[in-house]
C-alpha cells in the first residue's frame, strides 16, 4: 500500500490516511480480508506518529471498513450485518430474476426497474 502524505496540508494527517485507505478499498488495490500494516511499521514508513494511525485505524473501524484484531492486527472488513443482508437480497433477487427472465423481461429493463424503485425509496427524481 503506497501512502502520500502532505504535511502542508491543513487537512489532519489521520485524516489523510483515513481518506487514502477508503479510497485504496473503492478503487480495489485493497481487498478485503486483506491486513493493512501494523500501526508500528506504518508510522515507521511514512515518518508519522503511532497514535496518528491508530487513530485513523480507529475510525476506519467505526465506520465499518475495518476490523481490528490484536494477533491478526487491522484487516478490511465490511460491515457483516450489511454482507448478511447483501446475501438475502441476492437469494431473493434471484428467484424474481428467474421469473422475470421466463417472463422475457431484458436486463435492461430490471436495471430500469431497480433504478426507479430505489429512486422512491431515496426520494430522488
Amino acid at each position: 500500500m503506497i501512502v502520500e502524505i502532505d504535511f502542508n496540508s491543513d487537512e489532519a494527517i489521520y485524516i489523510q490516511l483515513r481518506n487514502q485507505i477508503v479510497i485504496g478499498i473503492a478503487a480495489a488495490e485493497i481487498m478485503e480480508g486483506e491486513s493493512l500494516p501494523s500501526v508500528r511499521d506504518l508510522a515507521e514508513h511514512i515518518g508519522i506518529n503511532m497514535h496518528t494511525v491508530n487513530k485513523a485505524y480507529t475510525i476506519l473501524k467505526q465506520e465499518g471498513y475495518l476490523q481490528l484484531d490484536r494477533r491478526k492486527g487491522a484487516i478490511i472488513a465490511i460491515d457483516p450485518e450489511k454482507y448478511d443482508a447483501r446475501l438475502a437480497m441476492m437469494e431473493n433477487m434471484r428467484v424474481i430474476l428467474a421469473e422475470g427472465i421466463c417472463k422475457d423481461i431484458s436486463c435492461e429493463e430490471v436495471h430500469q426497474i431497480v433504478d426507479s424503485i430505489f429512486r422512491e425509496f431515496k426520494k430522488e427524481v
